[in-house]
């Protein structure tokens, strides 16, 4: 498929498990993906994969927790692609910790990568794209920003802030073309997850067995979601909370 062929695209967290799909599957239907991410290497060495695997790919640095960053970034890709067609809110990080655990840095952290940075990267894309008569913008929230997880009270409530800001999104920019939905995942294989399980002591195995489906969810399957919402084959879905979990209930 070439659903994205003549297309610019723009990912956050790129350079980690889930935004690196995304951005590879974009390029391989035909997208120039601007990969971004605070960690230049794995920026630059998932636009490396995507070249070598014979499609476009930029990579920019940028620290999104900062907003004068986030604006630069977009100027940035408008000054070298000419526009933006779509934007992959997908950065995000997970401090965990009931409110008495988790310190006052890391709600703020929490806050400014998951929430503020959308914000401030949608402000300076949304112009662009209703100049341009439309775009598709969507965001990675979470399964357990709809339904909050134990013990992870910031992560929780900053992705229940991106369920709310994609929906109001929607309904201020649908007039102008611009769709805006969001992808909630459940537990997915990455070197993020991977690292929390560690830290407690359990297995991947013991993830799998708590999915009706029999595992975790994989990447590229978020991927596939997310390209189909940004694509023109999703042309009515706008406001969209979109859960991809393997029937798997929080707990």
């Amino acid at each position: 498929m070439n659903r994205f062929e003549g297309k610019v695209a723009l990912v956050t967290g790129g350079g980690g498990g889930i935004g690196s799909a995304i951005g590879k599957r974009l390029a391989a239907e035909g997208a120039h993906v601007v990969v971004t991410d605070v960690k230049a290497d794995a920026a630059q060495a998932v636009a490396a994969d995507i070249a070598a695997a014979g499609h476009r790919a930029s990579a920019i640095a940028a620290d999104i927790a900062r907003g004068a960053e986030c604006h630069a970034l977009v100027k940035q890709v408008l000054a070298g692609q000419g526009r933006i067609d779509v934007l992959v809110n997908n950065a995000g990080i997970n401090r965990r910790g009931n409110i008495m655990a988790i310190s006052e840095d890391d709600w703020d952290a929490t806050f400014a990568v998951n929430i503020d940075a959308m914000f401030h990267l949608c402000r300076a894309v949304i112009p662009q794209m209703i100049e341009q008569g439309g775009g598709a913008i969507v965001n990675t929230a979470s399964q357990w920003g709809l339904h909050p997880a134990p013990n992870h009270i910031a992560y929780n409530v900053s992705k229940a802030a991106v369920a709310s800001f994609t929906q109001n999104l929607a309904r201020d920019y649908a007039p102008h073309g611009i769709r805006v939905n969001a992808v909630c995942p459940g537990e997915i294989h990455t070197p993020m997850l991977e690292a929390g399980v560690k830290r407690a002591g359990r297995t991947i195995a013991d993830l799998d067995r708590l999915v009706p489906y029999g595992r975790i969810g994989k990447p590229e399957e978020v991927a596939a979601l997310v390209a189909f919402l940004a694509s023109e084959e999703a042309p009515f879905m706008c406001g969209s909370l979109v859960e991809i979990t393997g029937a798997q209930a929080v707990a």
